[in-house]
């Protein structure tokens, strides 16, 4: 019986949760495969967006891929947004906002939301966000159980403040840490962390 390999990645900016690409408009994309020597049939559980970052799994276990993302597991993200945040937009993404998925409305579920006080301490990105000069920014975390296509960028769009830089710290009880960008590290398995969490709907997790 051969032995599966379980990784978490601190994806960069500008690389696709991907390994292969077979979109020619996308030939000069970045892969995972260039960040680190994974094993035959590694397959990402969910992904992040192309201008996304932060905690990514990865297994050559289908079923694992599949149970994982078949149940309630809390992912959290520090999202830095355009402008100074209102309590009122937090309040709005903490029991739902109306957002587009695949031209339907959605209705999101309420979700765990605080503005952080702080710059939280995280790798400066390569491609410069923005400066002071075009006004200030705010960060905050977002904790959701869902993954709809590009869903907190939807959400904070929604509430009037657009998302700027978005880092996914942590899925279930595994934290990104100090995983530097682009570091991977290998897990002897990934079911205990989510072993108490109940099964759920699939979801489509990119965000």
């Amino acid at each position: 019986m051969n032995k599966h390999h379980h990784y978490i990645l601190h994806k960069p900016y500008g690389y696709l949760s991907q390994f292969v690409n077979n979109q020619t408009k996308r030939k000069n994309k970045k892969l995972l495969g260039e960040l680190y020597e994974f094993v035959p049939g590694t397959m990402a559980i969910g992904r992040l967006d192309q201008d996304s970052e932060g905690l990514l799994l990865l297994t050559t276990d289908g079923k694992v891929s599949a149970q994982v993302l078949s149940r309630q597991v809390e992912k959290e993200y520090y999202v830095q947004v355009d402008g100074i945040i209102s309590e009122d937009a937090i309040q709005q993404l903490k029991t739902g906002v109306e957002i587009s998925i695949y031209g339907k409305k959605y209705e999101t579920l309420p979700c765990a939301v605080f503005r952080l006080n702080e710059v939280p301490d995280l790798p400066t990105r390569k491609r410069q966000i923005r400066d002071e000069r075009h006004g200030p920014t705010s960060w905050i975390s977002i904790t959701l159980t869902e993954g709809k296509f590009r869903q907190i960028r939807k959400m904070t769009a929604a509430v009037g403040f657009p998302t700027l830089r978005l880092i996914r710290i942590r899925i279930g009880n595994i934290n990104l840490d100090n995983l530097a960008p682009g570091e991977t590290m290998e897990l002897d398995g990934l079911m205990d962390f989510f072993d108490t969490i109940n099964p759920d709907s699939q979801t489509d997790d990119q965000n």
